[in-house]
Parts: C-alpha cells; structure tokens; sequence
C-alpha cells in the first residue's frame, strides 16, 4: 500500500491554489511578545513549543561574533513575561509530551525535563545523527535523523535500538536522512525522509558565492522517504517516490484530514508548497503554492483552521536576505483562498516556527528572535 506521503505528487502536475478573498474570519494579528533586542548579539532561534495555554519555550543560541551561547526563553503566563535560562549544549529540536515532561535534542545528546524546560538532565548517549524525537508515552518513542537513521526506545530514551525498515528504502545512507514524525493518532504515524545526491554546490560552496551559478542550475527529482505504522508502531512500512523537494512538515487532526508541507531548492520555481492529505484515504491534494512566499511552517488546529507561517522572498536567491513574515489562514483548506493576516511590522526573518494548545493559543517565532502571538485585534495597544 502506497503511504500518504508516496501518493502526494509533483507540485506542476496539480494546479495550485491562488490568493483570492475568502470568508470573513474573526479580527486577529499577530502581536509580538517577546523580541530579543541586544546590541552586538542575536538570538537565533531553532525551535518552539508551547505546552499550555501558559507554559512555552524557545530554544537556540545567542550569538556574539564566533561565540554562540545555547539559551532558552521559557514563559509560565501565556507569553505575558519570558525567562532567559542558558543551556549546555547547542539545541535542535524539542518535543514535549505534556506540559510538564519533554525532550531536547542537542549537537551533543539527548535531555530530559520534567518541569516545563527550566531544568534539563542529560540522557545517556543517544545514537549519532538523531535530529529530533517522537513520544507515544512517558517509555514509548522514536528518534530520526541523518544516514537513513531512525531508533525506537521503550524506556524513555535510556537505551536505543534500530529500526530496520528505516534502512529499507534505496540510496545511499550517506545522503539520506529521515526529518519529521508525527502521529495523527495513538496508532497511526508517519515519517518522512529523503535521498539527495551531492551537487555542483556543496555545503562547502554556499549558493550566495555565486547567485547567477546557482540559479542557472535546475532542480532534479531525488528519492524521497516515508514508513508508516498503523499499529502504535509496532511494525512500519516503507515506501520511497522520486519527486521534487523534501517533505518538512505534516500536522494531522483526528477528523482524519491533515496539512503537509514540501519546501525546494533555490532552482525551483516555487519556494514551498501545501498539501491537503486525507490520512485515512490516503488522498493528497495542492492548496498552495506561490513563487514570492517561502511557507516555512504550518499548523493545523483542532476545529481544522490551517494557518501557512514564512517569509516573502527579497530577491531571485531564496532566504539569504531576511524577509518580511506573512501568514495566511483558512477554514476550508484554501477552497475559497486564503486570508492573510496582520504581522508586526518588525517582524521580519529567514524562518518561522508555529505552535499552539488549541484553536485560540497559538504562536509564532522568528529565527531571529522574536516570538509573536495570535490575539484578536480588539487587544492591540
């Protein structure tokens, strides 16, 4: 059976949603909260999650010149007042199972909190390459990352093992790597992954050495990963397509519809694209895509409100120029388009992050610092 992810096809085959006026929504905007504001350094975020309506952290590091300093900024009262509280090691990615108990995958392992971040305690070793983790329970997850690595751990991330159909999909483990996880319910889950031959310009080449170079190239399908389960993880299928991009990001509701992202390179005509997905049918659908918007992160809410968070592109070189923040939002999956919303005037960045509680409690971060939340605008000052 071919996955969810399998079934979503080339963005040129499907034609995309446009913004077009939709539906009146409720006033809202995008009100910042908290913005790092210091001279000579910057806080560069790499993750957000807010636990509760009151409880939420952001991690990254402040940076001064070649120093980096791995930091957080936690709040116990919805945002209204942050704590900066440093780290030990530079941070990647986090997940919290309640607001209470998470996990922080850092440059160097694995750390657990059992007070909503304000206290961390290093894990034994977690398997190299792991780049973000996945909780059923307080013993049950799984971790994925680079090399086609992906591990299970029935203890609460003490002791590690593989995961063997993650090495199942063809392509070389050395280009390969597995990037996001998520259940829509207690059984059913998804990861996803990708295969992506070194090219002309490496890592060790960035395409802003040589814009017109890196423009004049032209993007290639290359593998791209899934395993499913849908048995609580107990056993899991894998499938691979070859396709342009890499899957990012996929939300799930319990209604059985889901919100998918796929990101492209700079030799793409299209920065992003969303995707509706009925995870129980295994039906994909385009509803957006737009050349001037890099979608970044999605959300998807309880009563199914789809909120699409990145930045407008400065110029033909994607996210080496920070843009300005846009996010749109619509109630129907874009069938009768999407609403853009009000942002702060200052926000601007590379990358946003999404996370909420519910359908009223949702926020937004700036790699650069800033973390904003959706009010109505009736609260504005």
């Amino acid at each position: 059976m071919r996955s969810i992810f399998a079934r979503h096809v080339c963005a040129t085959a499907i034609l995309a949603a446009t913004l077009i006026p939709a539906l009146p929504l409720r006033a809202q905007r995008w009100q910042v909260q908290y913005f790092y504001d210091k001279a000579k350094t910057s806080l560069n975020i790499t993750d957000l999650m807010f636990l509760s309506e009151k409880r939420g952290i952001a991690v990254g590091s402040i940076v001064e010149g070649r120093r980096e300093d791995p930091t957080s900024v936690v709040t116990n009262d919805g945002g209204a007042q942050w704590q900066v509280i440093p780290l030990k090691e530079p941070p990647i990615s986090l997940f919290f199972l309640n607001e209470s108990l998470g996990w922080m995958v850092t440059t160097k392992g694995l750390w657990q909190t059992t007070e909503a971040g304000r206290n961390w305690v290093k894990l034994p070793k977690l398997p190299n390459d792991v780049a973000r983790v996945c909780f059923l329970d307080e013993k049950r997850g799984w971790g994925i990352g680079g090399k086609k690595t992906v591990v299970e751990t029935t203890d609460g991330g003490h002791v590690w093992t593989k995961l063997a159909a993650a090495a199942e999909p063809p392509g070389n483990p050395l280009y390969s790597a597995y990037n996001w996880i998520a259940f829509a319910t207690p059984l059913d889950g998804i990861i996803t992954g990708f295969n992506l031959p070194p090219r002309l310009w490496g890592p060790d080449r960035p395409g802003w050495l040589d814009p017109q170079a890196t423009l004049d190239q032209r993007d290639t399908p290359h593998l791209n990963y899934s395993l499913v389960t849908h048995d609580g993880g107990k056993s899991w299928h894998s499938n691979s397509a070859s396709l342009f991009g890499e899957s990012t990001r996929v939300r799930f509701a319990k209604s059985g519809l889901g919100l998918g992202l796929v990101e492209y390179s700079q030799m793409f005509r299209y920065p992003s694209e969303a995707y509706k997905l009925e995870w129980k049918t295994n039906k994909s659908e385009t509803v957006y895509k737009d050349s001037k918007f890099s979608v970044t992160d999605i959300w998807l809410t309880p009563d199914g409100t789809a909120y699409l968070a990145g930045t407008l592109s400065q110029g033909k070189l994607r996210n080496v120029i920070p843009g300005k923040v846009q996010v749109l939002t619509s109630k129907d999956f874009g069938a009768q388009g999407w609403t853009e919303m009000p942002v702060d005037y200052r926000a601007v960045a590379t990358r946003t992050w999404l996370s909420g509680v519910d359908d009223k409690n949702i926020w937004m971060a700036t790699d650069n610092g800033m973390i904003l939340k959706l009010v109505p605008a009736k609260t504005e000052q």
